[in-house]
């Protein structure tokens, strides 16, 4: 029996509830800026030991939690466990990103694609209620994937790319093969997501880290059908409860109106968007529908002395503007957040004015 939530701040915010602060969490917020962290993947030996050993993963999901006072936990994983699951043979060297061992370009490699076995992926699931367990309702517990645009990105180009080159000339030149891996890849997000939300996951997001790398048109066609693929195919409640979803398209400011269409709660956006803007397309009105808006601090700012990261972070709440403070009904919300992931080198401490600064700049905000 999991413990009753001590903070739902975090998916009141997602609701578009009002709630006495503006919520914090931060992408990647587990992770190599901290030193703890470094030492229990020393013990692990690699991320996917890591990641695939569940008391590895719960372990590391807590500590941010230990030193700050976050309004959300995210499960530990990474984006690419499902083209590992479907066979491409994942691997993390140390100091670079992801490798696959094989990749899908041709044909043949994209017929013997296909939804893979979730029995796979076990070793997420089981994380999930563990780490649900051992944060005993102090927060919410995010559970997550990439998109399957973004999924795509690495399953062609083998890893990171510098200029997708593999990827879109597959795309340009063979759209039915990209829409085949785009429609898998969507089934295989919603199932993957599913599980998790019956792990525990209390709210999910879809991390389309690459989306904004494609061309207008090709964006809407691609990326955002496939992410409406998922959305369409994902539980709404859990054991009687709402499960928010959370859509975050790097770099796709530019279609936040075309994701205002999008069946999810909220939206994600990076440090190219203001806020203001943001929330006058997509934000709503007070009693009327709309999209929470999460982020978008951009993570270059952490670098700063803390005065400097403090004032950059109340720039962020003003620009989002008035918080949504009427009970009774919904309205525009802000969940704060990075533009996108923390930097490994980011000075803990200086998180630390980071969340501190919302919270309290936020609650002096609802009592003007």
């Amino acid at each position: 029996m999991n413990a009753p939530l001590l903070n739902d701040t975090f998916l009141k915010a997602c609701l578009r509830q009002a709630t006495d602060h503006t919520p914090i969490w931060l992408m990647r917020q587990a992770g190599r800026y901290l030193p703890e962290y470094c030492a229990t993947r020393a013990k692990a030996g690699s991320f996917m030991g890591l990641a695939t050993n569940v008391g590895f993963a719960t372990e590391v999901t807590l500590q941010p939690l230990e030193r700050y006072a976050l309004d959300a936990a995210i499960l530990f994983s990474d984006i690419l466990t499902v083209p590992d699951a479907m066979g491409l043979g994942l691997s993390f060297a140390q100091g670079e990103g992801p490798r696959f061992e094989r990749n899908i370009r041709t044909e043949q490699d994209v017929q013997g694609l296909a939804v893979p076995d979730m029995n796979r992926l076990k070793y997420v699931f089981d994380a999930v209620t563990s780490i649900r367990r051992a944060l005993k309702g102090r927060v919410p517990l995010i559970g997550f994937s990439g998109s399957p645009w973004t999924l795509a990105c690495y399953m062609v180009e083998g890893g990171g790319s510098e200029d997708y080159r593999a990827v879109k000339s597959l795309m340009y030149a063979r759209p039915d093969l990209m829409q085949r891996i785009l429609d898998i890849n969507a089934d295989a997000v919603a199932l993957y997501l599913n599980e998790q939300i019956r792990a525990g996951a209390q709210a999910v997001m879809v991390f389309d880290s690459w989306g904004g790398v494609m061309a207008d048109g090709l964006f809407q066609r691609f990326s955002l059908a496939s992410v409406a693929r998922v959305l369409s195919q994902l539980i709404r409640t859990h054991e009687g409860v709402t499960i928010p979803r959370i859509v975050f398209t790097k770099g796709g400011g530019q279609w936040l109106g075309d994701m205002a269409a999008l069946d999810c709660d909220a939206l994600g956006v990076d440090w190219t968007v203001n806020l203001g803007k943001a929330r006058a397309l997509v934000g709503g009105a007070v009693g009327g529908p709309g999209k929470a808006l999460q982020g978008n601090f951009d993570p270059m700012a952490l670098f700063a002395p803390p005065e400097q990261v403090a004032a950059e972070a109340i720039r962020v709440l003003e620009d989002f503007g008035a918080p949504h403070t009427d009970a009774s009904t919904t309205g525009p919300t802000q969940i704060f957040n990075l533009g996108h992931g923390i930097n490994q080198f980011t000075p803990p401490e200086h998180v630390s004015a980071l969340v501190d600064t919302v919270h309290a700049h936020s609650r002096a905000m609802r009592k003007r």
